[in-house]
């Protein structure tokens, strides 16, 4: 079983669209940050997959936006496993802004495994199995009272 893993971002100008906040675009590419950050966390990153021939790769995305984010807030991208089979992965995201704790995101993405040189789907080595375990029951991913800001 495996826990939560927490990415903290500050958002940047470059991350503001004409409205005035985040653009839509920009949390899918933070989908794919925090998920890289937990994979390579758990030792099975790029390199990793390169050296094995197979990799995880996205199929599926569900988005929620709930509330707009703006320049210079701080924001925990959190992400966990909630799901595994032999093909696939099946991967939670919460966005929350601890500084009047708020949840401004919310999504999931399936993940299926394939070869690399193919492209074609293969089942999931041991290594990967064992490095990509869903969340833990008895943790709850929206607690997010035990956050500790790098920038506060």
């Amino acid at each position: 079983m495996s826990t939560v893993f927490d990415l903290e971002m500050t958002v940047q100008a470059e991350h503001i669209d004409r409205l005035g906040h985040v653009n839509n675009v920009v949390y899918m590419q933070w989908m794919q940050e925090v998920a890289t950050a937990h994979i390579d966390s758990l030792g099975l990153g790029l390199q990793e997959y390169l050296e094995l021939k197979h990799a995880m790769v996205a199929v599926e995305h569900h988005v929620q936006y709930r509330k707009a984010a703006f320049k210079g807030e701080t924001i925990i991208l959190r992400t966990w496993l909630n799901e595994i089979n032999a093909l696939y992965s099946f991967r939670q995201y919460v966005f929350y802004r601890p500084q009047d704790q708020a949840v401004l995101f919310s999504g999931n993405t399936k993940w299926a495994c394939v070869e690399i040189a193919t492209g074609r789907p293969k089942r999931m080595s041991p290594t990967f199995t064992q490095a990509y375990q869903p969340l833990a029951v008895d943790i709850n991913p929206l607690d997010f009272t035990h956050i500790d800001l790098k920038n506060e």
